[in-house]
């Protein structure tokens, strides 16, 4: 489950409040150990996921780097790469 979250931080253009939501939704899946929680746990799901998009956008917002900002299409070309060794075809 967690292999979808990406690193957000030092992105041009930066990293959207949705991609920060998709990633701590993923994050609280992982921890929770399921992707569709019960009725009776879907509001505690729901208040995690919110918590922790709201800190994680606090952090990449407070990061300060001097590395240049990084290409979203060179890393994804980067990432298919990488796959493409590692799992051929």
């Amino acid at each position: 489950m967690c292999r979808n979250i990406r690193p957000l931080n030092n992105f041009e253009p930066p990293a959207t409040d949705d991609e920060v939501y998709a990633a701590a939704l993923q994050y609280v899946r992982k921890i929770a150990g399921t992707t569709k929680p019960s009725s009776a746990n879907q509001q505690a799901f729901d208040e995690a996921v919110d918590q922790i998009a709201h800190i994680s956008r606090h952090l990449i917002d407070a990061l300060v780097t001097t590395a240049p900002p990084k290409n979203r299409d060179v890393e994804a070309a980067k990432a298919r790469a990488r796959a493409q060794a590692r799992y051929g075809a």
